[in-house]
């Protein structure tokens, strides 16, 4: 488990992590969003004992985790894949760390061969692609078995079935119960990968909750209707003050509506002689939502200096 209390972070006048708290728990895959700026990067190196924090703390598994000896056998972390010796092998970095660790070197093979590695293990990591660093600091956080593990934007340079692969990897390794922290910009990994989300702005906490929790959140609603009287149900709504479009391809006879609740649709519908073989209530998308959410929390916004 961790947790984080309060945690602060200032730098000179600027604030990056203001009075953070929030608790990531075992058993699910917890995601962690927030705008460019936000302050995700400096928490995760508060929580890993990286940077020291101007004001409250956080813990891993009760303590601090510069308090664990031997790290990697409690937190396996992936913070910048770049951040590697390139004149060195997989094989060679890894076994260094395990020595270090306490780690039987057996354990070397073995993670090199889940992350898909094994074959260039000998191979210098100044040669790999973003994808086999990204690859090779996974096999690094799986090292010491880890009941923690912390992920910082671990799908940048894969390519599909490296995406596939880690998602099935994060909710494998949370189903075993271990603490699953995994921050991304990708809202579509988020939606098929997270359980849980804590979402940041300006170094604040906007939300702790499930991924279904705060997509619900967003007001973007719109309730979707299937008819062959499209055109006549459109009138009635538009008179009734909806905004109707056409929904999915030419021709369909489905509308998307905003402005009108789904029992008022049909309600009008009925009153009108119009029969409907569709009407769904669509919530906004996670993006919505974490658009709409974080609005007031973007640093950086193009054309809009702020």
């Amino acid at each position: 488990m961790i947790e984080v209390n309060e945690l602060t972070k200032r730098y000179g006048s600027k604030t990056a992590v203001d009075h953070l708290s929030f608790t990531v728990r075992p058993g699910q895959v917890t995601g962690f969003l927030g705008p460019n700026g936000a302050g995700k990067t400096t928490t995760l190196r508060m929580i890993l004992g990286l940077d020291a924090p101007t004001g409250g703390g956080a813990t891993v598994s009760g303590v601090p985790f510069r308090s664990h000896p031997r790290g990697l056998r409690h937190v396996g972390a992936l913070l910048d894949a770049n951040q590697v010796h390139g004149g060195r092998s997989a094989v060679a970095h890894l076994s260094a760390l395990a020595r270090s660790n306490g780690i039987p070197l057996r354990r070397v093979d073995e993670v090199l061969q889940e992350v898909g590695l094994a074959d260039a293990a000998t191979r210098r990591i100044g040669g790999f692609s973003l994808g086999m660093k990204q690859r090779l600091g996974i096999a690094t956080a799986l090292l010491g078995d880890p009941p923690v593990l912390m992920f910082d934007e671990p799908v940048n340079g894969m390519d599909p079935e490296g995406v596939l692969w880690m998602r099935r990897l994060f909710r494998r390794l949370a189903a075993e119960g271990r603490t699953v922290f995994l921050s991304s910009h990708l809202m579509s990994e988020m939606e098929n990968t997270a359980d849980r989300l804590v979402v940041i702005g300006r170094g604040r906490l906007i939300a702790a909750e499930s991924v279904q929790d705060f997509a619900a959140r967003g007001t973007r609603l719109s309730v979707v209707v299937g008819t062959q009287q499209a055109a006549e149900l459109a009138a009635v709504l538009t008179a009734a003050g909806a905004a109707v479009e056409p929904e999915g391809s030419a021709g369909a006879e489905k509308l998307a509506v905003t402005g009108l609740p789904a029992d008022r649709i049909a309600a009008l519908a009925f009153e009108n002689r119009i029969l409907l073989n569709e009407l769904t209530t669509r919530t906004a998308s996670l993006e919505e939502a974490f658009m709409e959410l974080t609005a007031d929390s973007v640093e950086y916004l193009a054309g809009q200096p702020r």
